[in-house]
């Protein structure tokens, strides 16, 4: 009986059935957000630009499996999939890609600058490493006040050379904060290799400098990255301070909507789309008869009809008046 229950998967033995499948749920769903938004840029519907984490869907939904809206995110500028992970509606998030008064911020921030602090998401973040200092403060500031909540900070594998990504995990385990550094190493800085950039062969190896465990793990498995996190909050909850958790993915899409991808080869980006992690999950649970594939695809469609649904409000939604060109950049003073 011990070597079969050590052969089922972290996540099936940790969650309940309505929990693993609404995680297939958001998985699907950030993924089909991502192909709208991508669709409505394509019409001109949405201007700017947008960085889209389709590929990387299990790192999302996995790391937040256990957080409550008490728990902190902070996000980076390829946030989409955290926002949603985290709770977000996506007819919200449509409205404030297209610039509508309806959108998280009012139609103010767009695609890179998301945050709903209900939901315990600060933010996404155009700066790279930006979200990790703001990660320790909201640490700190849940120590201080003797609360258990956690913060998780979403950062990429180009962050890790930066004086931020020292400075936040010096001062997190100088002080023993709550707070977990998730790495979503998609293998490129824009397009440059990690490889090319980093000295070390895994960014988790960087935790040791800084007295903190770290772990390395397949991004693109759900229960290899739950399970790691699963150790990490237990820790930082229980006072015992900060991890950091790379997860090794990969972004099928190019750096950006401007990004022409010469850098990689179809080669490659065949190969790890071969690894689709809602495929992976999706089959693990049917595999172990949490669902079946009239479950998974009911599941799926639910998903496309929340897309189309949330396209359609924030269409609908008014645009912000000229004269409030200003309101809502600034926090309003108390009456």
């Amino acid at each position: 009986m011990r070597d079969t229950q050590e052969n089922i998967p972290f996540a099936i033995r940790q969650f309940s059935p309505d929990q693993l499948k609404e995680a297939l749920r958001k998985m699907h769903l950030i993924r089909l957000f991502e192909e709208g938004a991508e669709e409505s840029y394509m019409r001109g519907l949405i201007h700017g630009t947008m960085h889209l984490s389709i590929g990387q869907e299990a790192s999302a939904v996995a790391t937040c499996m256990e957080l409550t809206d008490a728990d902190k995110i902070t996000s980076t500028h390829r946030g989409h999939g955290h926002c949603i992970a985290k709770g977000a509606d996506v007819g919200r998030m449509f409205a404030e890609f297209f610039g509508k008064e309806t959108g998280y911020c009012h139609g103010r921030g767009g695609s890179m600058h998301i945050a709903d602090v209900k939901t315990g998401n600060l933010g996404a973040n155009g700066i790279v490493g930006g979200g990790l200092p703001i990660a320790v403060g909201a640490a700190l500031t849940a120590k201080r006040l003797g609360r258990d909540d956690v913060t998780i900070c979403f950062f990429g594998d180009g962050a890790n050379n930066e004086g931020a990504f020292h400075e936040a995990l010096n001062m997190a385990a100088i002080w023993k904060l709550p707070v977990i550094f998730v790495c979503e190493n998609n293998r490129y800085g824009m397009s440059t290799p990690a490889t090319y950039a980093t000295a070390v062969k895994n960014i988790a190896e960087r935790a040791a400098a800084y007295a903190m465990p770290g772990m390395t793990v397949d991004g693109n498995d759900f229960s290899a990255v739950a399970g790691a996190l699963h150790e990490a909050i237990a820790r930082a909850r229980a006072g015992d301070g900060p991890s950091l958790v790379e997860n090794l993915t990969y972004r099928w899409r190019g750096h950006s909507k401007s990004d022409r991808n010469r850098y990689r080869t179809k080669d490659e980006i065949e190969e790890w789309m071969s690894r689709d992690p809602i495929a992976r999950f999706r089959d693990e649970l049917i595999a172990h008869g949490i669902l079946d594939a009239e479950g998974a695809e009911a599941i799926e469609a639910a998903a496309k009809q929340a897309v189309a649904d949330g396209v359609e409000f924030a269409r609908a939604s008014p645009a912000p008046a000229i004269t409030d060109v200003t309101k809502f950049v600034h926090a309003e003073e108390a009456a």
